[in-house]
């Protein structure tokens, strides 16, 4: 036993020799890592050195953004000098990179932000960034240097908007210049280190030919909702997290005519209306001495005296569903609004909530009335499993009848199975029955073919967004 302790066999050092082998390279490529950094890190202490109160990053001209990458080209060189070392091309074209990501963006996920395919993208920690793309998340090689480094980019990404996040607010709503919804939250609320989320938009926005043409709906269906919206029909957008609803509120929005005055509400405004006549509110939170907060229902109730054509709320989650409600009932009608509810019977029983959060002791059959006078239409929406998003249902409110808001499926979206590469096949098909609106879109001059809620439409096409 001594012996063969003492003396390994051939085979024990043959292993140990590929050991070696096989930790010599990651040893050097960590070493690699760290030297890169060095001269990354004091690059960047040089270049910033540079800069005075004259320079505005974000006032740069093309022109000068040019020349602020020559300067850290040549800034880089200047460092390689003094370190006396001598880096390959392609790892000098990483360093400049990585810096003006830094100086210029958001730091390591600037790619990821300018790359469309990725639609959101998730920090879970300084070394874990997960991205979704085609409704499938992935976990991505991108990292942080550390935990003060994901806190710095909240930083550069809030303080524009008169936003800021400390331990004593450790959490945030925010936006992107284009338009990208953020939200950051940060120690002691997260534990294992700040979390930062990023729900990206297409900087074209989606208009109604692209969702026929993902198969989130029909011509038909579009057909219907155009008419809808131009006859003023209040509509409710409803579903769950990431399953669509702001992309289709968006579309709803593109059907109002450009003379009618709209005005958008929202905690970070990320709706991209083409119309001229666009007023945008954005809610606001609490100074660090817990005043100034205003909220999306003190803008509805101000909404009101600014002569709005159409009132269209980002998301209704709160009291202010009381205001809106009475608003759509007393002339302010054709109003949009989203909020998240996994069918529309949800909704409505969501919205009631909502109308008791706002303090009113209201009895719940006089809520009930004001929900199925107020609401037309609502457009239930999903995200599937294998990504796709869908408008799974069309839902008229008819009325009530005794306590209970009665309701009726225009169209009705039929998953009918899985092809070979994993997609679900369905088709959006109608119930037959002729919705009530009908003859209010006729009063508005809407021509709409009653026989697009009888017959049976081809299956769409199965690309995602």
């Amino acid at each position: 036993m001594l012996l063969k302790q003492s003396f390994p066999n051939k085979h024990n050092n043959r292993n140990d020799q590929s050991n070696d082998t096989l930790s010599a390279p990651s040893e050097q490529a960590v070493h690699k890592k760290r030297e890169l950094e060095v001269i990354a890190k004091e690059t960047l202490r040089q270049v910033i050195d540079m800069m005075d109160d004259t320079f505005f990053l974000d006032k740069m001209d093309t022109i000068q953004k040019d020349h602020f990458l020559r300067q850290i080209n040549h800034t880089v060189d200047v460092v390689l000098t003094e370190f006396d070392k001598h880096l390959s091309q392609s790892d000098k074209h990483k360093i400049v990179k990585d810096l003006s990501d830094e100086i210029l963006g958001f730091g390591p996920i600037n790619p990821l932000i300018h790359d469309p395919t990725v639609t959101e993208i998730m920090v879970n920690g300084y070394d874990q960034i997960f991205v979704e793309r085609d409704g499938k998340i992935t976990k991505t090689d991108v990292c942080f240097r550390d935990n003060a480094h994901v806190i710095h980019t909240i930083d550069k990404i809030i303080t524009p908007l008169g936003r800021r996040i400390d331990e004593s607010s450790p959490m945030v709503d925010a936006r992107l210049p284009d338009g990208s919804r953020v939200n950051a939250i940060i120690p002691p609320l997260a534990v294992k280190g700040p979390i930062l989320t990023i729900r990206k938009f297409a900087a074209d926005p989606f208009t109604s030919e692209d969702l026929i043409s993902f198969g989130t709906m029909t011509r038909e269906v579009a057909q219907f909702l155009r008419a809808s919206v131009r006859a003023r029909v209040n509509i409710l957008v409803s579903g769950g997290t990431g399953s669509g609803k702001t992309t289709t509120l968006n579309v709803l929005s593109s059907f109002i005519p450009d003379m009618e005055r709209i005005v958008t509400i929202e905690d970070a405004a990320e709706l991209q209306l083409r119309q001229e006549h666009v007023v945008t509110l954005e809610s606001r939170p609490a100074n660090i001495e817990g005043k100034g907060q205003i909220t999306i229902r003190d803008l509805v109730i101000n909404s009101l005296r600014m002569r709005p054509d159409r009132i269209v709320i980002g998301e209704v989650r709160g009291g202010e569903a009381l205001d809106m409600l009475q608003a759509m009932n007393t002339g302010h009608d054709g109003s949009i609004s989203t909020l998240h509810a996994n069918n529309p019977r949800d909704a409505l029983a969501r919205l009631e909530t909502m109308v008791l959060m706002a303090g009113m002791d209201l009895p719940l059959r006089a809520i009930r009335e004001q929900v199925s006078s107020a609401v037309d239409l609502i457009i239930q929406q999903s995200r599937l499993n294998d990504g796709s998003r869908k408008i799974v249902k069309v839902a008229e409110v008819v009325g009530m009848e005794g306590d209970i808001i009665t309701m009726q499926d225009i169209f009705v979206y039929n998953q009918t199975g899985v092809d070979d590469k994993g997609l679900i096949t369905g088709k959006h098909t109608p119930t037959g029955i002729i919705p009530k609106c009908i003859e209010k879109m006729k009063e508005y001059g809407e021509r709409i073919n009653i026989e697009i809620f009888e017959e049976k439409f081809n299956e769409p096409s199965p690309r995602r967004f």
